[in-house]
């Protein structure tokens, strides 16, 4: 596999289609391990590889137990490829031409009850603690969303904050009076700990106490030891589908959820008024479960 022509092509899946970096990292180790595969089989070059190879490579993911959806985004990874190859005049077959991308069943996600993120937010939590919950639920952000906000993007009085989203995508998200209110004490906080670590010039609106900036990871901890308060496993993410799912259960128009989520596809969206309707389903069988 010619290095160069890698390079340039994970160069325009970040400038032409606006991917994020943990995106073309995936795609890179996807592109990797099949042309590692594809030498081993003495398929040195790309004009080389045929449909053979790749149908080989996928009973190989099969084999090794990989899921349905880590096989269908590698799939993706070498039909983009391939695709920008032709196009480019670095080859004339495409082999991907003729494989189809397996559907695969859409599994709804896990939610939170308004009861149980009541009471999370009135255990012991600190400032920046109530704040992270505050803006995780309240304003539907995406964990990496989240870290990577500046005190620039907050407008704390008119009550707005502007965030940037998957394949850079810029959009602003309105929050309520207790996201504003946990910021005001966040913000005290924060000064505090700037002047004592004799931090200068930050940007990042979360800082921890050591003065670093708070990680995706150290969220992804926090989060999950909330979830042992209300005996759930729980990610980030489930705050923001909780966030689209009540939304949707008291009536929110479902293109003005896609524009808060910051979907570019209003299907996407769609998935949670599924889950809107299961829950009716659900609660129209328990009160007729006895009648």
């Amino acid at each position: 596999m010619d290095e160069k022509i890698l390079k340039e092509y994970l160069e325009f899946l970040h400038v032409e289609k606006g991917l994020s970096t943990n995106t073309i990292e995936a795609y890179r180790r996807d592109l990797v391990y099949f042309f590692d595969f594809c030498k081993n089989n003495r398929k040195i070059t790309t004009d080389k590889i045929d449909r053979s190879d790749i149908n080989a490579y996928i009973l190989k993911l099969h084999n090794k137990n990989y899921s349905p959806s880590s096989i269908t985004r590698k799939i993706a990874s070498f039909r983009g490829f391939f695709k920008w190859l032709c196009a480019n005049g670095y080859g004339k077959k495409n082999p991907t031409a003729t494989i189809e991308q397996p559907k695969l069943p859409k599994k709804l996600p896990k939610v939170m009850s308004i009861e149980e993120l009541n009471r999370i937010l009135n255990s012991d939590l600190n400032e920046e603690e109530s704040l992270i919950i505050e803006l995780l639920y309240g304003c539907g952000l995406r964990v990496s969303e989240l870290v990577n906000l500046s005190t620039n993007d907050i407008e704390l009085k008119s009550k707005y904050l502007q965030c940037c989203g998957k394949g850079s995508k810029e959009r602003i998200v309105p929050f309520g009076k207790k996201a504003q209110s946990a910021l005001k004490q966040y913000l005290k906080h924060r000064d505090y700990i700037i002047l004592k670590n004799k931090i200068q010039n930050e940007k990042f609106l979360f800082i921890k106490e050591s003065g670093k900036r708070l990680t995706r990871q150290d969220v992804y901890n926090f989060i999950r030891k909330q979830g042992e308060k209300i005996h759930k496993h729980i990610s980030p993410h489930t705050l923001r589908h909780s966030f689209a799912t009540h939304l949707l259960d008291n009536g929110a128009d479902l293109r003005v959820v896609q524009e808060l989520l910051g979907h570019s596809d209003v299907s996407t969206t769609q998935l949670y008024t599924h889950i809107t309707k299961k829950r009716l389903k659900e609660v129209y069988f328990a009160i007729n479960k006895n009648s």
